[in-house]
């Protein structure tokens, strides 16, 4: 590449003004303490991850006299909570299923009823904070809500480092990989079921991402912000991360750090797990994008998604760069009717890879070759994973070559990877941690593990009739003109029709026509430096992207047009759009 980075890694929308918003636990105090006047409570819910004793330490010290109870205090013993839990997560090292269980569950009901009887006694009296993750369960009536959030890749860095473990389990120093199970299959989403029943009566959103520099906003601004952002294009924030095969491309296209040894992963669109800012004046207000999820389901995603996916973001964006790395391993994903009876998950990862970008030699395996014996392929991949000869790969698997702008479907069930040198755009459905390896090449993780192999799974999963004339044919390149006038041209490229994924490439030159159907749009500007997102009728401000940003556009903003702008003015520009098909 010898592209100038124009990619913007600190995405915003802008929200309201920045007096909406308190910077700082003293400002925060002062802001909350008229709610304290006698008699008066405070209940601080906090997202499991959040620092309640810093938030305690940070309020309680502004706040005095007021009594301060800590939720967490109430919670199950760590022995209890693993009689809770392991049940669902089992044993294997990444797979648990998924959890029923609510907050309240990972709570002692008689201390839970003593503390929150104390909580409303102590109101009466004077002054009370109620805080941790828990409290909106103890909290006195009529107290005022302020609900402590973070991003889920701030509670993957600090798992990481060890800072802290899964609610009320004492692990800080377990392995990264339970930790993330716990939080995966458990976790979040019992937390994720109490702030559902929130987020439409909070009186205060707490940023505490940055855990020296809390910000907050009022319940009423944060729904507005959300409520806007529903109705206009906007971009999540992306988060990159190495990977044992991770390549180079996105550290200049991206403008990134050389301070890992490769980049593999950016997650660019993944609302379950990336940040939205919303931008306060010259404040940014980090959230998790889920919230908006929540918040606006049928704004977001359209009725017909919505009644489909309930708050669920059905559509994932994400790149894989191996460009000066290596190949991903082989896998394959899980059948729908696999992933519901053993994981609890209502759908399945159907994917595509799009070249953003390819070296001369890149490739992209595909399906598996004809009149091969699954019994002697399966039999060479156990042999394989417990150190006999290397897995051949080749003798069993299709090994297509791989050109920028090609667009290869991935099926559940189909075995597949991408090679070295190539820079993808990965567009799924979003249960992403559903990968069964098969194969790694010999390698190991960058922590000196060997990675998780899951070749039992696999084989459950694997379509042995995907062969090469059959792949050739359905999943390879599979594009169609759907409309074409002046200075653009509309092209179907998939996805398979096992998938609920529709995939749409745009050509242009000038204005093109847009509308989301009625149903979220996802795009991403895999060719040009930039173009221009505009309403028709004004609905929304217009909205600048730039190569390889991904960008979401929701279904309330209806009509939309792309045009060339800036340095592309003139140029022909591309853009990739997914969608979920809700038609006959």
């Amino acid at each position: 590449m010898s592209r100038q980075s124009n990619y913007d890694k600190f995405p915003f929308v802008a929200a309201g003004a920045a007096e909406e918003c308190s910077t700082g636990w003293p400002a925060i105090a002062a802001r909350l303490a008229p709610h304290l006047q006698q008699p008066g409570a405070i209940c601080v819910e906090c997202y499991p991850g959040v620092f309640a004793g810093q938030v305690s330490e940070g309020l309680g010290s502004h706040l005095l006299p007021a009594t301060a109870f800590c939720a967490e205090e109430c919670l199950k013993r760590p022995d209890e909570l693993r009689e809770l839990l392991d049940p669902l997560l089992g044993t294997d090292r990444v797979f648990g299923r998924m959890s029923g269980i609510g907050l309240e569950d990972y709570f002692d009901a008689a201390r839970l009823e003593k503390m929150r009887a104390a909580a409303e006694r102590a109101a009466r009296q004077g002054p009370v904070l109620v805080i941790g993750t828990g409290a909106a369960l103890i909290a006195p009536p009529g107290a005022t809500q302020v609900y402590a959030d973070l991003a889920r890749w701030e509670i993957q860095l600090r798992w990481r480092r060890g800072e802290m473990g899964n609610l009320g389990l004492n692990n800080a120093a377990e392995d990264f990989a339970a930790k993330y199970k716990c939080g995966f299959f458990a976790e979040w989403r019992a937390a994720d079921r109490l702030k559902k029943q929130l987020l439409s009566r909070i009186d205060f959103l707490l940023d505490t991402n940055q855990p020296k520099l809390p910000k907050l906003i009022g319940g009423d601004a944060f729904r507005g912000a959300l409520a806007h952002t529903a109705r206009r294009p906007f971009r999540v924030t992306p988060y990159f991360d190495p990977g044992p095969w991770g390549g180079h491309w996105m550290e200049e296209v991206c403008d990134l750090p050389r301070d890992v040894p490769n980049h593999a992963w950016c997650f660019d669109c993944v609302p379950e797990e990336n940040s939205l800012v919303l931008g306060f004046g010259e404040h940014r207000v980090e959230t998790p994008a889920i919230d908006l999820v929540f918040a606006e389901p049928r704004a977001l995603l359209g009725d017909a998604v919505h009644g489909r996916f309930g708050t669920e973001f059905p559509i994932r964006f994400d790149f894989l760069d191996t460009m000066g790395g290596g190949n991903l391993s082989l896998q394959v994903h899980p059948l729908t009717e696999y992933i519901q009876d053993k994981f609890g998950m209502n759908y399945t990862q159907d994917e595509s890879y799009y070249l953003l970008d390819a070296g001369a030699d890149a490739t992209v395996y595909l399906g598996l070759k004809d009149h091969i014996s699954p019994g002697e392929m399966v039999e060479d991949l156990y042999c394989a994973q417990e150190g006999g000869e290397a897995f051949p790969a080749e003798k069993y698997v299709n090994r297509w070559p791989a050109r920028k702008h090609d667009h290869f479907l991935i099926p559940a069930g189909t075995i597949h990877c991408s090679g070295a040198g190539s820079m993808v755009l990965e567009i799924s459905a979003t249960p992403y941690i559903f990968t069964f390896k098969l194969w790694d090449w010999g390698r190991v993780g960058l922590d000196g593990r060997p990675r998780p192999i899951h070749i039992e799974h696999g084989a459950a999963n694997i379509q042995w009739n995907r062969t090469t004339e059959w792949v050739r044919k359905e999943l390879i390149n599979r594009f169609e003109t759907v409309r074409q006038e002046d200075g653009w041209r509309e092209e179907r490229t998939g996805l398979h029709v096992r998938e609920f994924i529709e995939t749409r490439r745009h050509w242009f030159t000038g204005a093109t026509p847009h509308h989301t159907g009625g149903g979220v749009n996802v795009l991403n500007l895999v060719e040009g430096d930039e173009a221009i997102v505009e309403s028709p009728s004004a609905a929304f401000d217009p909205f600048i992207v730039h190569f390889a940003e991904t960008f979401i556009v929701p279904a309330a903003a209806d009509a939309y047009t792309i045009r060339t702008y800036g340095v592309s003015l003139g140029k022909q520009c591309a853009t990739i759009k997914a969608f979920v098909r809700t038609g006959a």
